[in-house]
């Protein structure tokens, strides 16, 4: 491992309930739960450090989640409100070093400041000096761990949820891992914790001290895995933000687990008009959409349909979609979510069509325009389809 890196991890503890806080704050201080509303098998997308004590957990059921948990406000995910968040957040980080890496809008990042220290200052103080700004620009208290591996930032920032801070120096890496429960690993599996379990092994320092040999006999090729990560071992770069692709993604939590085909096809399409909408607005096309679906019993399925020219046209958008949907239809499971995303995007070519397509081509484009500005005034469902659901 190279113990000369500093990987700085960031983590707003309950994403979703920090940025609504900031939104309202009469909600701080209090059990939060974010769930699709008036729905019996709604499913908890987040909640707060309050409801969690209580109980609460991700995935939970709502009519549950809400007996636990009496007390709770419960809110309706807003998305692209906390896709906003989410840039905002990455963009503060992103003066500090080119080398970010961050997902989906879950509040974490990683941020390799190696070799900073001449224009910030020591590691530590980059930390306390981005929590301080971050707090300070978004009113969001972000925790954050530092170390010399993304593997073992992490575990620390999941030390001191919901707030606080966590330095590991580089060479204490096993000292640091030795004591703590399994549990905290990441990248261990559930049936391997269990079977850890069964020979007694319930902390890290306890897995690091088997050899080799003796986890290559009861997990195989896993065996090196688990070796290393019990050692805090990790060469795992932080991948540049420019190695990320850049995507549009819409997403929809059904307010009842969802096995109807004909309600599948609305909200897909209706999904694929916000995608269509979005990428006009910002000048870009896409050749490829995905779908993912998130079942009830935990599964999820991913398709995806492509064509060789870049759209943004709502028509071929929607046939993508729904072609996407039926490579992903394969259990009679019910669907819990989904999740449509664009990718390999570029910027729309402002050449005019030269043949006699053209008039009818710009005729549709004049139209999608009209319909874009009334959404923008009047809000994204003031034009639908019959066919399609109003989204949230």
């Amino acid at each position: 491992m190279n113990h000369h890196r500093f990987i700085l991890h960031l983590n707003v503890a309950d994403f979703a309930v920090a940025v609504e806080r900031v939104v309202d704050l009469s909600l701080r201080q209090k059990p939060v739960i974010v769930a699709p509303l008036q729905a019996a098998r709604a499913a908890v997308y987040d909640m707060s450090e309050e409801a969690y004590r209580d109980g609460v957990r991700k995935g939970m059921l709502l009519n549950r989640a809400t007996r636990i948990c009496r007390a709770a406000r419960v809110l309706a995910p807003r998305f692209d409100l906390y896709r906003k968040a989410m840039a905002s957040f990455v963009n503060e980080a992103r003066s500090y070093s080119p080398v970010l890496e961050y997902g989906a809008e879950d509040g974490h990042l990683y941020l390799d400041i190696t070799g900073t220290h001449r224009l910030f200052g020591t590691p530590p103080d980059v930390g306390w000096r981005l929590h301080r700004q971050i707090r300070s620009k978004l009113e969001i208290d972000p925790i954050w761990s530092l170390a010399g591996s993304k593997l073992v930032s992490k575990i620390g920032s999941r030390l001191v949820k919901p707030v606080g801070e966590y330095i590991v120096a580089n060479g204490d890496e096993q000292r640091f891992l030795a004591p703590l429960p399994l549990h905290l690993l990441p990248g261990l599996k559930g049936f391997e914790r269990q079977r850890l379990s069964e020979f007694n092994i319930v902390r890290i320092g306890e897995l690091a001290a088997l050899t080799r040999m003796q986890l290559h006999g009861v997990f195989g090729r896993r065996g090196e895995t688990l070796f290393e990560l019990s050692r805090g071992i990790d060469d795992g770069a932080v991948r540049p933000e420019e190695a990320q692709p850049p995507r549009v993604v819409r997403e929809h939590i059904f307010s009842n687990d969802c096995a109807d085909r004909t309600v599948l096809k609305g909200v897909v399409t209706a999904l694929a008009a916000q995608l269509g909408m979005e990428l006009r607005l910002t000048r870009m096309a896409v050749r490829r959409v995905g779908l993912q679906l998130d079942y009830t019993d935990g599964a999820t399925i991913s398709r995806q349909a492509s064509v060789r020219k870049g759209t943004a046209d709502d028509d071929c958008l929607q046939r993508l979609a729904l072609t996407a949907l039926e490579r992903a239809l394969t259990r009679r499971t019910r669907v819990r979510s989904c999740r449509l995303i664009g990718d390999r995007l570029h910027p729309r070519s402002p050449q005019l069509r030269l043949f006699s397509d053209s008039t009818s081509g710009q005729k549709k484009e004049h139209l999608l325009a009209a319909m874009d500005r009334i959404r923008q005034r009047f809000g994204r469902e003031a034009i639908r389809l019959g066919s399609q659901p109003v989204l949230p």
